[in-house]
């Protein structure tokens, strides 16, 4: 039962629980990450970052008069850079690689929500939505991990 501001609220007498009704309301702590436990969410993350860099540098090498395209091979190498260096962070397990990474699925999914909007034919808008999707569910299931990742970081510290 919860009050109109969406705080949960005692049976017994209307009033927000206390001390050990909180306790029971909440869910359970997360499980720290075992040693060298991946999740197949944080795999799938790595290999996408990993297939993207190495896309990104081969695009920079091959395509021809790429500064007419608007693109330059040190910046192709930069970015192919930073995205080895993002898929490397998440395979260690490293919380700050990972929100990283779901920035840059922010932002695809920002960007590929805007383009739906003037998607010229029904396959263009299928393959927005698929990538929507995808990158959502991605987003979606990475936030338990970084909050495993933040679990094991906690007790480390302790």
């Amino acid at each position: 039962m919860s009050e109109p501001s969406g705080r949960p609220v005692s049976a017994a007498d209307g009033e927000p629980p206390r001390g050990g009704e909180r306790k029971q309301l909440a869910p359970p702590p997360l499980e720290p990450l075992a040693a060298g436990e991946r999740p197949l969410a944080l795999l799938i993350a790595v290999a996408a970052c990993a297939l993207l860099a190495v896309s990104v540098l081969v695009g920079g090498l091959t395509i021809h008069d790429l500064a007419r395209r608007g693109g330059s091979l040190p910046g192709a190498i930069f970015l192919a850079l930073v995205l080895g260096g993002l898929a490397l962070g998440m395979y260690r397990r490293r919380y700050m690689a990972v929100l990283g990474f779901e920035a840059l699925l922010t932002f695809q999914i920002i960007v590929s929500s805007l383009a739906l909007v003037i998607a010229t034919s029904i396959l263009a808008a299928a393959a927005y939505l698929l990538g929507i999707g995808l990158a959502g569910w991605l987003f979606w299931k990475l936030i338990r991990v970084m909050g495993r990742i933040q679990a094991g970081e906690r007790q480390d510290r302790r």
